[in-house]
């Protein structure tokens, strides 16, 4: 008997260079290299000249550390849309920036200072503003690596920094816009500050924690009212804020709500309320059990003597309980109608102290009581104050538990005064914390500069079309209402806005119209100046254009400290005594900084690319009552618009369990870690394969999952490559030649393209990548290329089955590799460079220079093929149990039957065999599919089991056909 013949030579299997291991950690740097030599970002920016813009303005990240994952995440998503874009033919450029200015980077600079036994005060403030700059500098170089190690895109040769002196000069110039137009004022209200970080703080500044307080009942005697029977009475108090008693200045009551006074006439059992000299109460009557509960008062032990309504109450007086201390502690204190007071909880009377409470401030204040402002920026008492002053040894910062404790200073002073009701530590609350140092906040009543909110904007013209102190000329908007206060303004801005999910538009919708007025200035160093000169006898700041003019021009020329005394002269000009005005020395909100982004950056000549307002701000969903508001505010108060016209918004990244990260906790995922373990085409794949618009997780098991997709795709990439050596155009095929698989899937591609042309217009980046995903695995690897194979492999190179497929090939790849750019910026150059080299005079240069493909048309009735792989799918269900029982080895040993009415017109047993990929099929009249194991001979070629096989090593007709073509060439 012969030998049998090796047919291996004469199949056509797939070759290429494109290896299977990714190697991205070590791949990567070297195309990021490789992409800054050849300039692409500016190639990308010549390609796209001229075509339709869309500019994405990057909210700038904090130059203080390392980029944590949710840096990672924030600017990946930035990245995709710019790409993405980019890809639609549009000119998108983008140019990143960072937020430099502010207390974090002061805070490194002191601690520094205070290792080195180092007074801050006695450093001149040019000095330690120049150390902050050089912090800020050191890590904004380090974070722009860090990104640019992720695949982001753009201008970082240039990138904005708001502590350039052109950007210092820009943010002056819009204060001072603001005080030309009479939009800026000098008072004094209760807002939040911060005692370790000393300034004011503004709501995008604070986070809200759970806390346990000390809560107390405190009584009032009552002095003076129209109502004899209150007379000699105590108005009793309930607060969980027992610091601010010593800056008692009146009592609120509700004008609706039921009072009483109740008769004390046994002994409470509450420990506290023992000592009491307190035998009548006035209190609201619906929570008279809550506060006896609180004091240890049985129904046996009181009876109501009097019932009045609130509004009985105007009139009435009362006084401190530490009244003895004279001044103004003897002063008796009123008690007001205040329509805040509810009976949800307390007494349902209020203490009013108008430094540390916006209602209380507000009442006081229509009834001609103003603040003393007694708390120190370290949250101390003054020196001069009567009660616990800085130099009483059992003085402490308000914010000090301890301080505030049953046995604390406070609420011991008052049981000795006999006016303490009760005193527990355990009422649990939300309480605002600085989110920078994590230290309760207190409100404290302090002169600061405040934009309104409610006042017409007025005079200013939104019209012109000079930039103003920046110079230049720049369409700033149409003109606006003039009547229109700025939150109106704001309010109609946000209805005029598309919000990326929707639901944001309610939620900075709420914020704007709740908000008070606007705190700009803080009391640090680190940070543009409030360039005003306020004049000594009238308390006006002066408005003139060109004293603005030469305050705008020094600080672009010398930034921020050209606002210094010694300049007053040459800045206020000769028609001006320095004498007669006082220089504002406090700084701006960091959050005016960044808010002004839009019109240093978007408007001016350094970035001639881009343009205002921008088709998107992209940031986390804190930001509604941050950077989104502080620029729309910004922009709407001077240009009577938003500075976009879309916002998106993105969730935060938890753990793998749900659970918020934490380094004590040790669940933290640092990204350049994982870029060192997996390459940042995986942090990029898992970025853009979650639902960013809610809270999502990562950790390692699902970053293994990831690293799984993403294999998959590169080996999808790998077969096309091999599949694809040495095509030409000659072997092209036109799609209405082709066989009807072709078709179809050219029909499936287009309706992929279709949808992710919506994903995109939806900013929608998981579901693109999960479409994409699932095309590539399911579609192709699955389904079409595990069919096509054997055409790949075995039929004549020549023939129009094989070439047909291998131009569909050539189709999807010029599709998929654009589609995926994207998301796998790294990974998708590789492929591309793989196929077209940069000696390619067919191709070559870099897949991000593409524009996104043309799906040809294709008239394949997907419904039929759908029937067809529902049926494929039960006959391989069918097949695996004999294969797994190892009676076949695979689907080429079986001989399938399937029902008859099953199978779609059109498709005959030969055809069903190449797609089920089976050794032959027939039809039966039964609902079943049944498989048995083939009798045929096994073609020693192509390996299928055929009748037309005399026995196994033999070829079928097709086999027997092309290597007797191959042999005679040869």
């Amino acid at each position: 008997m012969s030998e049998k013949r090796d047919y291996r030579d004469t199949v056509f299997l797939p070759k290429t260079d494109f290896p299977m291991k990714a190697g991205l950690p070590a791949k990567e740097p070297g195309i990021l290299a490789r992409w800054e030599d050849e300039g692409l970002y500016r190639q990308l920016r010549e390609a796209r000249s001229g075509r339709e813009k869309f500019i994405l303005h990057d909210g700038p990240p904090y130059a203080n550390g390392n980029i944590h994952i949710g840096h990672a995440l924030n600017k990946v998503l930035k990245d995709a849309v710019v790409r993405t874009q980019t890809l639609l033919g549009k000119d998108a450029p983008y140019v990143p920036g960072w937020d430099c200015h502010g207390l974090p980077i002061e805070w490194k600079i002191e601690e520094a200072y205070r290792k080195k036994k180092k007074n801050k005060d006695e450093v001149p403030p040019a000095e330690f503003r120049q150390e902050c700059r050089e912090y800020a500098a050191e890590w904004v170089a380090v974070q722009s690596e860090q990104f640019k190690r992720l695949g982001v895109m753009g201008e970082w040769d240039k990138p904005y920094l708001t502590m350039a002196p052109e950007a210092e000069a820009g943010i002056v110039a819009e204060l001072l816009k603001f005080a030309e137009n009479d939009m800026l004022y000098r008072g004094a209200k209760p807002v939040m500050w911060s005692p370790v970080e000393k300034t004011a703080l503004a709501e995008a500044e604070v986070e809200y924690e759970d806390i346990v307080s000390t809560q107390i009942d405190v009584a009032f005697e009552i002095v003076e009212s129209p109502i004899e029977e209150l007379v000699g009475a105590h108005a009793v108090i309930w607060t969980t804020t027992p610091w601010t008693i010593p800056v008692n200045q009146a009592l609120a009551y509700g004008p609706e709500v039921d009072y009483a006074i109740l008769h004390i006439h046994t002994q409470p059992d509450g420990e506290v309320a023992k000592t009491a000299h307190v035998s009548h109460v006035l209190i609201a009557e619906a929570l008279i059990d809550q506060f006896a509960a609180r004091i240890g008062l049985a129904d046996s032990h009181y009876e109501i003597v009097w019932r009045g309504k609130g509004s009985d109450l105007a009139g009435t007086k009362v006084r401190h309980p530490m009244h003895h201390l004279g001044g103004f502690f003897a002063e008796p204190r009123p008690m007001l109608a205040g329509d805040f007071v509810t009976t949800d909880a307390g007494t349902g009377i209020v203490h009013m102290a108008p430094d540390h409470g916006e209602d209380d401030f507000e009442l006081c204040k229509a009834n001609g009581i103003t603040p003393k402002f007694v708390v120190e920026d370290d949250g101390r008492y003054r020196e001069d104050w009567g009660w616990l002053p800085r130099t009483d040894e059992r003085s402490g910062s308000v914010i000090n538990p301890k301080f505030n404790a049953p046995d604390g200073p406070i609420c011991s002073d008052l049981k000795e005064a006999g006016a303490l009701l009760s005193a527990s530590a355990d009422y649990q609350h939300s309480y605002p914390h600085s989110w920078r140092s994590k230290a309760k906040v207190i409100f404290r009543c302090t002169p600061q500069w405040f934009v309104p909110m409610d006042k017409p904007l007025g005079t200013f013209d939104y019209a012109v079309a000079d930039a103003g102190l920046l110079g230049g000329a720049v369409a700033l908007g149409t003109q606006a209402d003039k009547t229109a206060t700025l939150r109106e303004t704001a309010m109609a801005a946000i209805d005029e806005t598309r919000f990326v999910p929707a639901k944001g538009k309610n939620r900075i919708g709420s914020m704007v119209e709740g908000r008070p007025d606007w705190v700009l200035s803080r009391q640090r160093a680190w940070g543009v100046p409030i360039t005003l000169f306020v004049n000594r006898e009238s308390g006006e700041y002066l408005v003139d254009k060109a004293v603005n003019a030469r305050i705008v021009e020094a600080i672009r020329q010398d930034g921020v400290d050209a606002w210094s005394q010694e300049n007053a002269a040459q800045l206020l000009g000769p028609d001006y005594a320095v004498e007669d005005f006082e220089m504002v020395t406090d700084i701006l909100d960091v959050w005016f900084d960044s808010g002004s982004t839009h019109a240093f950056v978007l408007e001016s000549d350094n970035w001639p690319d881009l343009q205002s307002p921008a088709d998107l701000y992209l940031e986390g969903s804190d930001q509604h009552r941050g950077w989104f508001q502080s620029s729309l505010l910004e922009s709407c108060a001077t240009r009577g618009r938003a500075p976009y016209r879309q916002v998106l918004t993105h969730g935060f990244t938890m753990a793998a369990d749900g659970r918020k990260m934490s380094k004590s906790l040790g669940n933290t995922i640092d990204p350049l870690k994982v870029m060192e373990e997996y390459g940042a085409d995986i942090i990029r794949l898992w970025a853009l394969s979650v639902d960013y618009s809610e809270d999502h997780r990562i950790g390692p098991e699902i970053l293994k999952g990831v690293a799984d997709q993403y294999r998959k795709l590169r080996n999808t990439f790998r077969y096309m490559l091999g599949a694809l050596g040495e095509f030409s155009e000659d072997e092209r095929v036109g799609v209405a030649e082709m066989p009807e698989l072709e078709r179809y899937v050219v029909t499936l591609l287009g309706e992929l393209d279709t949808k992710l042309r919506t994903h995109v217009a939806n900013y929608d980046f998981d579901a693109y990548t999960r479409a994409l995903l699932d095309f590539m695995n399911e579609d192709l690897s699955a389904f079409f290329f595990d069919i096509r194979k054997d055409r790949l492999y075995c039929d004549a190179p020549g023939s129009m089955e094989r070439r047909a497929y291998r131009t569909v090939l050539d189709t999807l790849f010029n599709a998929l590799i654009r589609y995926a750019a994207p998301v796998l910026v790294f990974t998708a150059e590789e492929v591309w460079s793989t196929r077209h080299p940069a000696n390619d005079p067919n191709g070559g240069g870099s897949v991000h220079l593409l524009e996104w493909p043309e799906i040809p048309a294709a008239d394949a009735d997907a419904s039929r093929w759908e029937a067809l792989r529902s049926l494929r799918e039960r006959v391989m269900e069918a097949i695996e149990p004999l294969r797994r029982e190892k009676v076949i080895r695979s689907g080429l040993e079986a001989e399938v039957e399937v029902p008859a009415s099953a199978v779609p017109e059109g498709f005959d047993t030969g055809d069903l065999a190449t797609l089920f990929i089976t050794g032959t099929v027939t039809l039966g009249d039964g609902d079943a599919v049944t498989v048995t194991k083939s009798d045929d001979a096994k073609c020693g070629r192509c390996w299928r089991l055929l009748p037309e096989v005399d026995e196994d090593g033999d070829l079928c007709n097709r086999c027997e056909d092309v290597v007797a073509k191959m042999d005679a060439a040869e």
